[in-house]
Protein backbone atom coordinates (compact mmCIF):
# COMPACT_ATOMS: atom_id res chain seq x y z
CA UNK A 1 0.00 0.00 0.00
CA UNK A 2 2.92 2.35 0.94
CA UNK A 3 4.25 2.04 -2.66
CA UNK A 4 0.72 3.62 -4.11
CA UNK A 5 0.68 6.41 -1.78
CA UNK A 6 4.06 7.46 -2.80
CA UNK A 7 3.40 6.38 -6.45
CA UNK A 8 6.00 4.03 -7.25
CA UNK A 9 3.91 1.59 -8.17
CA UNK A 10 -0.07 1.10 -9.87
CA UNK A 11 -2.29 -1.18 -8.67
CA UNK A 12 -4.49 -3.30 -11.56
CA UNK A 13 -7.98 -2.62 -11.61
CA UNK A 14 -8.42 -5.62 -9.43
CA UNK A 15 -6.85 -4.69 -7.01
CA UNK A 16 -8.26 -1.26 -7.18
CA UNK A 17 -11.75 -2.84 -7.15
CA UNK A 18 -10.94 -4.51 -3.82
CA UNK A 19 -9.45 -1.26 -2.25
CA UNK A 20 -13.05 0.17 -3.47
CA UNK A 21 -14.44 -2.20 -1.96
CA UNK A 22 -13.17 -2.18 1.64
CA UNK A 23 -13.54 1.61 1.37
CA UNK A 24 -17.05 1.52 -0.04
CA UNK A 25 -16.57 3.78 -2.85
CA UNK A 26 -16.88 3.23 -6.48
CA UNK A 27 -13.53 2.15 -8.48
CA UNK A 28 -14.22 5.24 -10.62
CA UNK A 29 -13.60 7.96 -7.90
CA UNK A 30 -9.73 6.79 -7.85
CA UNK A 31 -9.39 8.06 -11.85
CA UNK A 32 -11.38 11.45 -10.27
CA UNK A 33 -9.06 14.14 -11.83
CA UNK A 34 -9.99 16.50 -8.69
CA UNK A 35 -11.51 16.10 -4.94
CA UNK A 36 -14.83 18.07 -6.23
CA UNK A 37 -15.55 15.16 -8.80
CA UNK A 38 -14.45 12.42 -6.73
CA UNK A 39 -17.23 13.53 -4.24
CA UNK A 40 -19.14 14.10 -7.28
CA UNK A 41 -18.92 10.23 -8.19
CA UNK A 42 -19.20 9.10 -4.32
CA UNK A 43 -22.52 10.80 -4.30
CA UNK A 44 -23.80 9.68 -7.47
CA UNK A 45 -23.51 6.06 -6.47
CA UNK A 46 -25.31 6.35 -3.14
CA UNK A 47 -28.41 7.63 -5.27
CA UNK A 48 -31.01 5.13 -6.15
CA UNK A 49 -30.77 4.51 -9.72
CA UNK A 50 -34.18 5.69 -10.47
CA UNK A 51 -33.01 9.38 -9.28
CA UNK A 52 -29.72 8.67 -11.10
CA UNK A 53 -31.99 8.33 -14.48
CA UNK A 54 -33.78 11.79 -13.28
CA UNK A 55 -30.45 13.49 -13.01
CA UNK A 56 -29.00 12.17 -16.20
CA UNK A 57 -32.13 13.25 -18.53
CA UNK A 58 -32.20 16.81 -16.86
CA UNK A 59 -29.19 16.99 -18.00
CA UNK A 60 -29.81 15.93 -21.39
CA UNK A 61 -32.85 18.43 -21.84
CA UNK A 62 -30.37 21.77 -20.29
CA UNK A 63 -27.79 20.64 -23.06
CA UNK A 64 -30.31 20.75 -25.94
Amino acid sequence: MNHYEKGRHTPDYSILKRIAKILRVPVAYFYAESDELAEWIKVFDCIRKSERIKIIKQHDIIKQ
